[in-house]
């Protein structure tokens, strides 16, 4: 008896314990994921920050324009600060990561100084533009040693949990993948010549309720709006859809309709407006098959699926690839001048050439009658408050949303510095400087 007992109570204990390790076990897992997550999410964010600090000098080289540069040199501070704190939130403690700190350090330093001090009175010296040329191609640097460490821990599927192992361990000689690419960041930052520090388009934000003012024409019901639907998009069938109308927070009414697309297994989304039906946006979130068509010939099918759906005067304005899809914005024309509010947003697949996104927020927001705008200077007088070191490629007329959302008429020139593209706006009356934008250049592929 006293023999069963003892077992018993062994027992319970023997699975008590099992238990209690298992919980631990959980716990423990449960810490370590968080963990890793934290440092992936504070990694992923300090690639970021490094792309926009890269971009942002530039487009201060850019600058003619001393209100202007004033606010992108803060701008260049505060993801400055951001990288930092990214930086801190790393297990990078115990490597040495001194040069790269104290580089982030010293263009944060640098920028905010210049950004509160008057560069009306007070512009920058050539000295200054110099350090600011120096720091941009410095910036370009650690962005390409960062992409590559970014795209090893990708395609790797490398853990951060290793790395603070790894720092941790004080066996040598000290090899794991992520530490030496920070390391070879920091050598690259090292190597750097002095500098001498010395003493950077928003989008239009769309209005709901200005949406619900511009919508003219009758209400159409959800039958009208599914037929508005099929011949919008040209689909061959909308058998099995689905219409509902929309909930509030909306200023203005719409169904909202999905279509089943039987050829690709796949549901057409969109939104059509009750009053006038006016499709405002679609997404046919298909699998795209390996590319058959050009991107010129995806832009064909956008610019007349455009045509066809009473889009008159559009102009195609910036083309972007991802993957196999083509994405284009298309802008309205206003007597041969470019109006940036009405706006329209495609994305055509590359295998079949299809319509698969279409986004039009912007063009039913600020679409309608337009005062005329006075242009006061040609545009050999606007290029003289250009940048000098930029050299103009391409020009325009154009109407663009200012800092105090006003619209204005302006003189848009394309041109290049070195080896960087820019959009740059010139008010077409006064010669001010409203909008410098860097564009995007061709993504490089990453290999480890």
């Amino acid at each position: 008896m006293i023999r069963s007992v003892m077992i018993g109570i062994l027992t319970v204990a023997l699975v008590g314990t099992g238990f209690w390790g298992y919980k631990e076990h959980q716990e423990k897992n449960s810490i370590l994921i968080k963990s890793e997550n934290n440092y992936q999410r504070a990694f992923h964010e300090l690639t970021y920050h490094i792309d926009l600090l890269h971009d942002e000098i530039g487009s201060t080289l850019a600058m003619n324009s001393r209100d202007r540069l004033s606010p992108s040199l803060a701008e260049v501070w505060r993801i400055t600060a951001l990288a930092q704190n990214d930086l801190g939130q790393l297990p990078l403690a115990l490597m040495p990561f001194s040069k790269t700190e104290e580089y982030l350090y010293n263009i944060g330093s640098f920028s905010y100084r210049n950004a509160v001090r008057d560069l009306e009175n007070e512009p920058l010296t050539d000295e200054e533009y110099d350090t600011l040329v120096a720091l941009y191609e410095q910036s370009g640097e650690i962005q390409n040693e960062m992409r590559k460490v970014q795209s090893m821990v990708l395609n790797d599927n490398l853990r951060w949990m290793d790395v603070d192992l790894a720092l941790a361990s004080e066996d040598e000689p000290l090899d794991n993948a992520i530490v030496n690419g920070f390391k070879i960041v920091d050598e690259k930052v090292e190597g750097f010549a002095e500098v001498d520090f010395g003493a950077g388009s928003s989008e239009l934000a769309t209005n709901d309720e200005q949406i619900a003012a511009n919508l003219v024409g009758e209400e159409i019901s959800e039958k009208e709006a599914l037929e508005k639907a099929k011949v919008f998009f040209n689909l061959e069938n909308v058998n099995g859809a689905e219409v509902t109308e929309t909930g509030e927070g909306l200023a203005y009414e719409a169904y909202s309709i999905v279509i089943p697309d039987g050829k690709h297994d796949t549901n057409v989304v969109m939104d059509v407006t009750k009053k006038g039906g006016y499709p405002v946006w679609m997404l046919n979130e298909r699998d795209i098959a390996k590319q058959s068509i050009s991107l010129n010939e995806a832009f064909e099918n956008a610019q007349a699926f455009l045509e066809n759906n009473g889009f008159d005067s559009m102009k195609l304005v910036d083309s972007k690839q991802y993957d196999n899809i083509g994405v284009f914005n298309f802008v309205g024309l206003m007597d041969n001048v470019r109006v940036y509010a009405d706006s329209v947003v495609l994305e055509v697949a590359l295998d079949e050439g299809d319509i698969i996104g279409y986004e039009a927020f912007a063009y039913l927001d600020q679409h309608g009658e337009r005062e005329e705008f006075t242009q006061e200077l040609t545009v050999e007088e606007a290029q003289e408050f250009l940048n000098s070191n930029l050299e103009v490629m391409e020009h325009h007329l154009a109407v663009i949303e200012n800092q105090l959302g006003e619209e204005v008429l302006c003189h848009e020139f394309y041109g290049v510095i070195k080896n960087d593209t820019y959009r740059i706006f010139i008010n077409a009356e006064n010669g001010k400087e409203e909008k410098v934008e860097k564009l995007a250049n061709p993504e490089p592929k990453y290999r480890p």
